[in-house]
């Protein structure tokens, strides 16, 4: 049984401007735009209703840099917004909260005790997610700067644990790369829990999206794109009904 996902286009913030990353890589981005606050509003007039917007520069420096302009952004798109990047402590998700993000996003805080996880559950519940960002099956914290001694499937399932609904995994190693997407990966961290999990990384083609979908794992909720979206080599629409089960714009149902 094939499942419906939500398409999420993503937005990384960079020195105050859209940008894209390869493997995460800072001194390799390419900037897309100057007014991530367009950007915003741009996905969100083409049909997205989730966003995922990720603070870059936060990440690196262990603190968010970019809430004012967050702010910003989630008024324009007028949509559910995600955020992660840098977010260390239970004051940088609520300023977030505060200022209209519908879900903060928690990496490298993850890796404490279960104890500090089950807290943050309990605070913030469905508007908290586990980010996990794994290369070659461990993952990586501080803006994919280190890799620790945990697997993804480990801290899926003590996230799992806590009480987490939502985890967003990112195979690293595809992210920027345009190369598609982790499959097996993806469908391994779905059957290893029973919470949702939101796909990304090489997310790029409406085949993408299919392969993902095909998959059947109920629990999968949806996948996040960004470079194939700015490269202009995908149509957001086209993926959108990939997403939901759609037939391509023009084309009637076989």
């Amino acid at each position: 049984m094939e499942s419906k996902l939500i398409l999420l286009p993503a937005i990384d913030l960079q020195n105050g401007r859209c940008v894209r990353l390869r493997q995460g890589n800072p001194d390799d981005a390419t900037v897309y735009s100057d007014d991530p606050v367009a950007m915003a509003k741009r996905w969100a007039d083409a049909g997205a209703t989730w966003l995922h917007v990720v603070d870059l520069d936060g990440a690196f420096r262990g603190e968010p840099v970019h809430a004012d302009l967050i702010r910003h952004m989630v008024k324009a798109a007028g949509i559910p917004v995600e955020v992660g990047g840098g977010l260390r402590t239970d004051d940088d998700l609520q300023h977030l909260i505060d200022h209209g993000v519908a879900r903060v996003i928690v990496g490298t805080r993850a890796l404490a005790d279960i104890r500090v996880l089950e807290g943050m559950v309990n605070r913030f519940g469905e508007q908290f997610a586990v980010g996990i960002d794994a290369r070659d099956g461990m993952v990586q914290v501080r803006g994919w700067a280190e890799t620790s001694a945990i697997t993804a499937l480990e801290l899926a399932d003590r996230a799992d644990r806590a009480g987490v609904q939502t985890l967003i995994y990112t195979d690293t190693a595809r992210d920027g790369m345009l190369g598609g997407v982790n499959v097996p990966a993806v469908e391994g961290m779905c059957r290893a829990v029973s919470c949702n999990v939101i796909a990304s990384g090489g997310v790029s083609s409406v085949d993408d999206v299919r392969r993902l979908r095909s998959i059947g794992c109920a629990n999968l909720q949806g996948a996040i794109v960004g470079k194939a979206l700015y490269e202009g080599t995908v149509d957001l629409g086209d993926m959108i009904r990939a997403a939901s089960g759609q037939p391509p714009a023009g084309r009637k149902p076989a």
